[in-house]
């Protein structure tokens, strides 16, 4: 017995099928079948039901699975262990992000993953108050929310600017001067898909508009940006999205000929902020040594950018 046959027999009850158990352990499905069978014949019980494909466990298989997965288990917190021991970054970073922020966020995850491979990501998309709750319960490490409404020394925060926006629209539908920014006169008598009203960008747009004296008047509210651009390919609607946003595959895809059109006049926006909260772990926690190195890129970032 070794431990590759308790884990391909651990993936095998993960997985319900030979060949998808076989492919995540990144072996041919005639290996794991065959070293699953050398496992029963050396432990003396049949563990596995078979006919021409997998159908589940027999009662001693389930019995023994639950140790199989304690040592696999344990095998693994032993590597993670020995990486930290090494002062290698190792874990999950669990993040809430407001819609629209995720173009601040990605390159960091991008460098953040090629220094240190072993780390994973979860992603929420969440509403500001949303993200201040988890943080506040432990079930975010990570907010990337909108800079208001903080509570001064609850929360440490990056601040990471506010970004510039544009109209997003379909040519064959909308036939707008594209060597020239748009007015917000002209933005008002377009038909608009906006984010729903309990989303800050939204609220950012709706200031603006009432400071110049407007109404915006969507045709179309949803609080999934995806929504909004199929609106906006099948030429139902324009709508505003921040410039950098367009440069992401599933706002411009290749081929689509969404364009994206400047405002003459600068739409204020609440300045984005990487935030954690301010009673965090001690340093030599796994989990708090993630954040700091997420928060450090950030900043190391946002200098590169702005010096």
């Amino acid at each position: 017995m070794d431990l590759r046959q308790l884990q391909f027999l651990c993936a095998l009850q993960q997985h319900g099928h030979f060949g998808r158990a076989a492919a995540a352990c990144h072996v041919t499905q005639p290996t794991l079948s065959m070293r699953l069978r050398n496992l029963e014949e050396e432990l003396g019980l049949t563990l596995i039901r078979r006919s021409q494909r997998f159908e589940g466990f027999t009662p001693e298989g389930e019995r023994l699975l639950l140790w199989a997965r304690q040592i696999v288990d344990s095998c693994d917190g032993l590597k993670s262990e020995a990486n930290r021991l090494r002062g290698a970054l190792v874990g999950t970073l669990r993040i809430g992000m407001v819609p629209l922020s995720h173009i601040r966020l990605m390159p960091l995850l991008k460098t953040m993953r090629e220094q240190a491979p072993q780390v994973r990501f979860q992603l929420q998309a969440l509403s500001s108050e949303a993200i201040l709750a988890g943080l506040d319960n432990n079930t975010l490490d990570l907010g990337l929310t909108y800079l208001t409404k903080l509570e001064a020394g609850r929360y440490r925060l990056l601040p990471l600017g506010a970004p510039a926006i544009g109209l997003l629209f379909h040519p064959a539908y909308f036939d707008l001067a594209q060597d020239t920014p748009l007015s917000w006169s002209q933005l008002a008598e377009l038909p608009l898909g906006l984010l729903g009203t309990s989303m800050r960008f939204r609220q950012g747009i709706d200031h603006s508009a009432a400071a110049l004296g407007l109404h915006l008047d969507p045709v179309i509210e949803s609080d999934a940006v995806e929504h909004l651009i199929e609106c906006v390919s099948s030429g139902l609607c324009c709508t505003l999205l921040p410039i950098d946003a367009t440069r992401t595959p599933a706002i411009a895809a290749p081929g689509e000929p969404l364009q994206l059109l400047p405002l003459a006049e600068a739409l204020p926006q609440p300045s984005l902020a990487l935030i954690g909260k301010a009673s965090a772990l001690g340093g030599d926690d796994p989990q708090e040594r993630l954040v700091q190195a997420l928060m450090q890129l950030a900043a190391e970032h946002l200098h590169s950018t702005t010096s």
